[in-house]
């Protein structure tokens, strides 16, 4: 039987309008009795994991490319990442984020992350000790801290406004003890009331196989599944900063697409294989079997009902629903 709250993921570039999401997505027009029974998973703030890793579409490289290169330049990229998430913090002073709160976050998450690599930059250095043992994690740790950044804030500001909202930090900080992913999740919400708490959730997961190890950028939307399937939600709603259209609008133009009102899980799957971002195939795939459907909406136009992807739509005339693609493949089917 499904539940009766919704897991709500948000993505990077919604998250650095903060102030936007809030009015338009998570407060809104509702009143206090009708704020919750929500679960949001947060991604890191537009450009951060790029500083963090690499750059996604140029590949320039991070604090973790050039940690991994031995390039001492990554103590300069990891001070670059400093300056640019506390340069978020503050585009949000307006909106009530407590500054100091939110700087004393990143520094000592990223003094930690410095006194981690360092030992490891030391400990490499005696030439014994093999890459493949010690980088996968460190691209792990690395990963983990740009969602811990934006979900920390995002409850300081939303507890400004009145709401119970509770930071859910999957990304195992400082916690020694490693399980299996459904476990590290089920131990989170062990003890969540979503009926009287606002669950604001890392994107990043830590557990025992490495969740960038396993699924790379795309994790975030692997963990929003699970917790949709784990808790047993209602919906999965994925909310993106344009709706899912029978075209891309900045290639075709606005006024030459349409929002696709209803689709199913098989053209999510295709989208999927096409890198569409929105719904990464292991992803729907859980959320198919347990028959929980997901609505991508545009967090910027909240009155809109979006797309809704369930299992057993058909549609009643066969078409074309939408046209998308990738530059490195030219083929038609």
């Amino acid at each position: 039987m499904p539940g009766t709250h919704t897991v709500e993921k948000i993505g990077g570039t919604s998250m650095s309008r903060f102030g936007e999401i809030m009015d338009n997505v998570i407060l809104g027009r509702r009143k206090p009795a009708e704020l919750y029974h929500r679960i949001f998973v947060v991604s890191a703030y537009g450009g951060i994991t790029n500083l963090l890793l690499e750059n996604k579409k140029t590949g320039a490289p991070g604090v973790y490319g050039r940690f991994a290169a031995g390039d001492q330049g990554w103590t300069e990229a990891l001070e670059e990442v400093r300056r640019r998430m506390i340069e978020c913090n503050r585009s949000f002073a307006g909106i009530g984020l407590d500054q100091a709160a939110a700087d004393g976050f990143v520094n000592e998450r990223i003094d930690g992350i410095r006194d981690c690599l360092d030992d490891l930059q030391r400990i490499r250095s005696y030439g014994h000790f093999n890459q493949r043992d010690y980088l996968p994690p460190t691209r792990e740790l690395l990963s983990a801290v740009g969602e811990a950044h934006s979900a920390w804030n995002s409850v300081l500001i939303l507890r400004k406004r009145g709401v119970n909202a509770r930071l859910v930090d999957l990304t195992g900080w400082r916690d020694t003890d490693i399980t299996d992913l459904d476990s590290a999740i089920r131990r989170a919400f062990a003890d969540v009331d979503v009926a009287h708490e606002m669950p604001i959730v890392t994107g990043y997961v830590k557990y025992d196989e490495g969740i960038m190890t396993r699924f790379d950028r795309g994790y975030s939307e692997i963990t929003f599944s699970k917790i949709a399937v784990i808790t047993g939600a209602r919906e999965g709603i994925i909310h993106k900063e344009y709706h899912l259209s029978t075209g891309d609008p900045s290639v075709i133009g606005a006024d030459k697409v349409q929002v696709i009102g209803n689709t199913n899980f098989d053209i999510a799957d295709q989208l999927s294989d096409l890198d569409m971002e929105a719904i990464h195939s292991k992803a729907s795939k859980e959320m198919e079997l347990c028959n929980i459907p997901i609505r991508v909406k545009n967090a910027f136009d909240p009155e809109h009902p979006g797309t809704l992807i369930q299992r057993d739509y058909v549609s009643p005339e066969p078409r074309v629903e939408i046209i998308c693609g990738r530059n490195d493949i030219d083929a038609i089917e």
